[in-house]
């Protein structure tokens, strides 16, 4: 069983990071397929008996992990702009399918000139197109729980670099902001000579 060595809120994220802001439509879609695919390859090296480990978010198993994002996305999109993520398996049953058949699914959308630049309009997210609401809501969630779904399960921690930097660029102009959303726990300090990954950690409650 993985060793926990701090937990923190993990919840979804209404930030729009900075960082995170998309350019064209296939920079986007190239940059999905990186970060999902990151997660995929987690997901399907997860042993039978490892998807019950506890997790870095409080409360939270490993399948919990995959729960969290298959769970909360699919409502936010339908409720901006009106289109059904695809819906799979139980994560309870089959988490690898039901993480496969979403992020196919997300990956379907992106593909689509059409869908991924038609309009989104969201409550609490405001006004965008919904490759930029997928660009800017997502895409670090799936970033940054990747790492808690390796923790949980003792797989490769390492996050793709340049993901990682460009979310570190949009997060710490927030400040003590993170906290206070009540999405993230206390931002952890380190050393000045910190690498980006580790100060991402740690700006998200994180200890790497």
């Amino acid at each position: 069983m993985a060793t926990m060595r701090n937990l923190t809120r993990c919840e979804t994220r209404w930030i729009a990071l900075g960082g995170l802001n998309g350019g064209i439509m296939s920079e986007i879609s190239e940059r999905f397929h990186r970060i999902a695919g990151g997660f995929t390859a987690r997901v399907v090296s997860v042993s039978a008996d490892a998807w019950d480990n506890p997790s870095p978010c409080l409360g939270w198993v490993a399948r919990d992990v995959v729960r969290h994002l298959t769970e909360w996305v699919p409502p936010f999109l339908a409720d901006g702009a009106g289109v059904a993520v695809p819906v799979g398996p139980s994560v309870d049953a089959d988490p690898v399918g039901a993480w496969q058949v979403f992020s196919d699914g997300l990956g379907a959308m992106l593909s689509d000139p059409a869908i991924a630049a038609s309009d989104f309009d969201h409550p609490r997210a405001g006004r965008r197109t919904l490759e930029d609401a997928i660009a800017q809501f997502i895409l670090g969630d799936i970033l940054v729980h990747t790492w808690d779904l390796a923790r949980a399960t003792g797989l490769d921690e390492t996050l793709h670099p340049d993901e990682v930097a460009s979310m570190v660029a949009g997060l710490e102009p927030f400040g003590d902001d993170l906290e206070k959303s009540g999405h993230y726990g206390p931002r952890l300090d380190v050393d000045e000579g910190a690498d980006a990954q580790t100060r991402l950690l740690a700006l998200t409650g994180r200890r790497a």
